[in-house]
């Protein structure tokens, strides 16, 4: 295939970062704005709260390749504000009973019983077994390690490795901690003889975890094994959360005190994915029981609001969600994604005016998962944007734009024989004072139609940049088997009826006349 014969140098070239950052931009949607977006790049103080803030899980989603630099919403708005005070509050838990894994702190490392020297041993292995005598020693201050394809030293195996870390762990406080790693290939924790990890995977890496109780001060024997087979990220951290009580009271500190709040909430690849070993309340597997943002995030969007503060929602997520109308009427809300590796610095460039966001829905936002017809339900009624009669959340193809736009119909025919495409036209102008793009689609809809037919059907959509005040005519040819109903003898046709054309908002009747035209199979 071509792209094996691409070196390997080029890889996250320039040309690279800018397209990925470009992507993340065209992604992002603009969900509500009262006049708080764009804000200015003047701004003083920026509190960014939020678990999904400073997560690198949240930019890249699943079956994910791996970044050199990636960016996170924190990252990027401390990229986009280099003379603004930007703090940072986690704010809450993901969700209950999910843990907001970090590095272990060199602080609660030694590399002996005594605790007289900080860090833990490692001892370097030139095979995968831990064989014979390490070719290399050395005392870690921390396990944070990503080797890529390379070896931590020259002399050894880059694809065949092991290294086995020993010391201790003392902990400051007594309570209920989460321990927990991250390996590729895979690695073994032990803590006080007790093995709470052992993860081989060379699919991807993926953190791993279990709750320990901890007495302060008390010296904790940890060794901690690592093994590298043949893979292009090697990568191994030690990871944990210390028991957290004030995160709500922290971020309320934090924003209470700044000029603007951005909250990055929503979902992560660690609540949502396949085959998934979730320990939370309305996740099963993977698979999400609720389509409600988690009530540890609503309880902090609810009590940062009451602030009365300018305050953005950023959600990033790989899965529509649901909130109230207290939700709902922030002063602005957008949609992320997971946006990938450039993905903090597009957050940055929509929230401060470098960007005008231009992204739609890809999705229907139903209000609740009450919407939602039952899974074991085959059937399409009710289901996705062609099917579903209520009024959601945010309808399929929904985003908002810091500029407006209005269009004008030119050529819409009144009528049209069956079987003959329908050329249209429309005139889409810029009505604001920013450029922007925006991205025009054509519904069809069959409503005289005597089989089964979706409620709308997109059949076509174009991208166009458009300067303030700037117009442009856009075309589009809608062809015999867009307008086509399947019969009950699984045969595609053209009926005489009305054929409704929905663009920009707006619904245009064309009438289909003459006999029924039989689309032939290919």
């Amino acid at each position: 295939v071509p792209y094996s014969k691409i070196p390997i140098e080029v890889v996250e070239s320039p040309e690279h970062v800018s397209l990925a950052r470009e992507a993340a931009r065209k992604s992002i949607v603009l969900l509500e704005n009262d006049g708080t977006l764009p804000f200015t790049k003047e701004v003083k103080k920026v509190a960014v709260i939020g678990p999904n803030a400073d997560d690198l899980e949240v930019l890249l989603g699943n079956y994910n390749g791996y970044s050199r630099n990636p960016v996170t919403p924190l990252a990027g708005i401390r990229n986009k504000l280099p003379q603004a005070e930007v703090s940072f509050a986690q704010g809450c838990a993901l969700a209950a009973g999910l843990p907001y894994l970090r590095t272990v702190p060199s602080g609660v490392l030694f590399t002996d019983m005594q605790m007289t020297q900080p860090g833990l041993t490692g001892h370097y292995y030139n095979n995968s077994l831990w064989e014979g005598d390490p070719v290399h020693m050395r005392t870690d201050q921390t396990i944070d390690f990503t080797w890529w394809d390379k070896a931590p030293f020259e002399d050894m195996n880059a694809r065949n490795f092991s290294v086995e870390w020993s010391g201790v762990l003392c902990v400051p406080e007594s309570g209920r901690y989460v321990m927990g790693a991250e390996a590729f290939s895979g690695c073994t924790l032990t803590l006080d003889g007790e093995e709470l990890i052992n993860r081989i995977d060379g699919h991807h890496a993926r953190k791993e975890y279990e709750y320990v109780q901890l007495e302060g001060g008390k010296p904790y024997a940890l060794t901690l094994r690592y093994v590298q087979d043949d893979t292009e990220y090697a990568t191994m951290r030690l990871l944990w959360e210390a028991p957290q009580e004030n995160l709500l009271a922290e971020a309320l500190a934090s924003a209470s005190e700044s000029d603007l709040v951005i909250l990055c909430l929503g979902l992560s690849p660690l609540l949502e994915g396949e085959e998934m070993k979730v320990k939370v309340d309305g996740f099963n597997q993977g698979d999400r029981l609720d389509t409600g943002l988690p009530a540890t995030q609503l309880e902090l969007v609810k009590a940062v609001k009451r602030l009365g503060k300018p305050t953005v929602l950023v959600l990033l997520n790989g899965s529509a969600v649901s909130f109230d109308k207290e939700v709902k009427s922030l002063p602005a809300i957008l949609e992320a994604w997971y946006p990938g590796q450039e993905g903090g610095n597009a957050i940055a460039d929509v929230i401060f005016g470098d960007y005008n966001p231009s992204g739609k829905l890809p999705v229907t936002y139903y209000q609740s998962i009450d919407q939602i017809p039952v899974f074991e339900e085959y059937a399409m009624e009710g289901k996705t944007y062609r099917f579903f009669r209520g009024q959601p959340l945010y309808p399929f193809g929904y985003g908002l734009s810091y500029t407006t736009f209005a269009y004008e119909p030119l050529k819409i025919p009144e009528s049209l024989p069956c079987g003959i495409p329908a050329d249209i036209s429309f005139q889409v102008t810029n009505t604001g004072e920013r450029d922007g793009e925006e991205v025009v689609q054509v519904y069809i809809s069959l409503p005289d139609a005597s089989n089964p037919v979706p409620i709308k059907t997109l059949q076509g959509f174009e991208r166009i940049h458009l300067k303030a005040g700037e117009s442009r005519i856009v075309d589009f040819t809608i062809v015999p088997e867009q307008m086509a109903s399947l019969d009950d003898n699984q045969v595609w046709v053209v009926e005489a009826g009305k054929l409704v054309l929905e663009v920009g908002g707006r619904q245009y009747a064309v009438r289909l006349e003459g006999d029924t035209v039989f689309i032939p199979n290919e």
